[in-house]
């Protein structure tokens, strides 16, 4: 069965600030999985990518990335909240984001969370 993997801004803009490629890791860790992108997400690192220096950098690389994932339309205005709710209803199997207060968040909706172990590699976290 494929899983549905929701991936979060800062999962995306590991190539840049981690040097972690993001998707291969995905690969290894899930096999076979097809990657969504919530739609404030995208917006978010637009809007990320129009400004200056390495978070703009690591912004514009990641918009890049995200199409390789199916956008998803969500009803919350910030990406945390839309993560949460994708979790919540069933929409997505699994969450990749290295944010520690969403990674928590996720968890208690009972669903996993990739997110990075170490320097370069990907891992999973079950609730």
């Amino acid at each position: 069965m494929t899983e549905r993997v929701a991936v979060d801004a800062n999962a995306l803009m590991m190539p840049v600030e981690a040097g972690v490629r993001v998707f291969d890791e995905l690969d290894r860790v899930c096999g076979d999985y097809d990657p969504v992108v919530p739609d404030v997400v995208a917006d978010e690192l637009a809007k990320l990518a129009d400004g200056a220096g390495e978070a703009a950098t690591a912004a514009s690389v990641a918009l890049d990335l995200a199409t390789r994932c199916a956008e998803q339309e969500t009803d919350g205005q910030y990406a945390d909240d839309a993560l949460v709710a994708l979790a919540e209803s069933g929409a997505v199997d699994a969450v990749c984001t290295n944010d520690g207060p969403l990674r928590e968040r996720v968890l208690a909706a009972g669903v996993p969370v990739i997110h990075l172990r170490g320097r370069a590699q990907l891992t999973r976290t079950h609730p």
